[in-house]
């Protein structure tokens, strides 16, 4: 499983990171970071966040 964030439509609200905390972060510049290939056992966290986002920007691609 991949993730993809589309960064041009996040605004930062940073559900994900609450929701995924081992995957998704904030950087020093409140920029959203995340690891793309997130082991899967993470999966319902990721799942989660994606439908926590407010602006639908995360995407989950299987591999």
């Amino acid at each position: 499983m991949r993730i993809r964030v589309d960064l041009s439509l996040c605004q930062t609200h940073a559900q994900c990171v609450f929701a995924a905390p081992e995957v998704f972060s904030l950087n020093d510049d409140d920029e959203l970071v995340y690891d793309a290939t997130p082991a899967d056992a993470s999966l319902p966290a990721i799942e989660e966040a994606a439908r926590a986002c407010p602006v639908q920007a995360i995407f989950l691609d299987e591999d």
